[in-house]
């Protein structure tokens, strides 16, 4: 499980450091930095799908999504009493991320690229990433460094091997560098990473993917768009924990349930309520039902993963529906780490009352997101 995440330099993150438990609600007004939040951990994914400076690039580049404040603030800039203006620069330009468990850690600093006349000068570089053992990187825990174009690894004695001379500055060591007997904690790394998943996009318009009438087959995780939902609930059903999902849709819709027709290799969801003569198609349900059974397969799935991270959840659920999805989710959070964004208080306060929460509190002060009442954990930063 992830305790600690850091970042540093992006957007309204100019340095951010929480602490994370089994079940972590991200919340907050609206601009005081959840959605940057969000993006950084999914740009944190993106390492290891070998796409950081392509999701970068969509962002507008690196200079779009730096901080844009001064390095650090005065006293008399946070009271007031002086002008925010540019104070000198104790560290080079860069955006940094990074999280640690009490099994490992990792971080990447991504800078400016050296000036040139190549039409690709606005990309990022990779200047140096870490990956350690225990929460904070130390002088004797590192067991892979990378800078600039050089990647070393420790091996089981101690020593230290040249793993890459040449790496390119768009390349991640946890892409290019991994090997199962002389890097083994790095492929594990980069593999329980590429595991993450991320809903934030579940459409319930009438042109939504899960609308569509789809072939189906075993799906054990839920695509980030929904397209699948009658194949992921109907593997739920077989290799799953069907009775929680029965459990689930009677604790959301009191006398209702669900079960999938197939034809032919078509598969749909069929919906029964209570009071109706029929079961509703997916294509006869509201916005906020579709929703909810999205979700309901998505944290239900037969192969949970490490970290799972929702955001907004609550969109277009009606208030009477959010209790049930914080129990939804407490359940989920016994098989996997999530983390949920959200700004719905009703939502926000019943999953507060799980044990195995921790609250996020955003707030914006002199346009820099910081966390209220928080003691940030202590995080060393890998040096360049």
């Amino acid at each position: 499980m992830i305790t600690r995440l850091s970042i540093s330099g992006y957007r309204s993150l100019r340095d951010i450091r929480v602490e994370l438990a089994a079940l972590s609600i991200v919340t907050g007004a609206n601009g005081s930095g959840k959605s940057s939040l969000y993006r950084a951990l999914r740009l944190l994914a993106d390492i290891a799908q070998g796409r950081i400076i392509q999701s970068l690039a969509l962002e507008g580049g690196l200079p779009s999504t730096l901080w844009a404040g001064p390095p650090q603030f005065s006293r008399g800039m946070k009271a007031g009493m002086q002008a925010i203006e540019p104070l000198v620069r104790k560290a080079p330009i860069g955006l940094k991320l990074g999280f640690s468990s009490p099994e490992y850690g990792y971080a990447i600093d991504l800078g400016l690229p050296i000036p040139s006349s190549s039409k690709f000068r606005s990309d990022p570089e990779i200047k140096v990433e870490s990956l350690w053992t225990g929460e904070i990187l130390g002088r004797h825990n590192m067991f892979a460094q990378r800078n600039g174009p050089s990647v070393r690894l420790r091996g089981k004695s101690g020593e230290w091997r040249q793993a890459a001379q040449d790496l390119a500055p768009f390349d991640s060591m946890m892409t290019h560098c991994t090997d199962p007997h002389e890097a083994p904690e790095l492929l594990l790394l980069r593999e329980r990473m590429r595991d993450w998943r991320f809903y934030d996009h579940l459409r319930t318009d009438s042109e939504a993917p899960a609308r569509r009438r789809r072939i189906g087959t075993y799906t054990p995780v839920l695509a980030g768009d929904g397209s699948d939902l009658a194949a992921a609930l109907q593997t739920i059903f077989e290799i799953g924990d069907g009775g929680s999902l029965d459990e689930t849709i009677t604790d959301a819709f009191p006398g209702g349930g669900i079960e999938i027709d197939g034809t032919d290799g078509y598969l749909d969801v069929l919906m029964s309520q209570h009071g109706l003569l029929r079961p509703l198609k997916i294509s006869e349900l509201s916005d906020g039902t579709l929703r909810y059974l999205l979700l309901t397969a998505a944290l239900l799935s037969p192969q949970p993963p490490a970290l799972m991270i929702l955001n907004e959840p609550e969109t277009s659920l009606h208030p009477d529906l959010l209790a049930p999805l914080a129990r939804l989710i407490a359940r989920a959070a016994e098989h996997s780490q999530i983390i949920v964004v959200s700004h719905a208080s009703a939502l926000v306060s019943a999953l507060d009352a799980e044990a195995v929460s921790r609250r996020i509190v955003l707030e914006k002060a002199l346009g820099e997101t910081v966390v209220r009442d928080d003691d940030p954990p202590a995080w060393t930063w890998p040096k360049r």
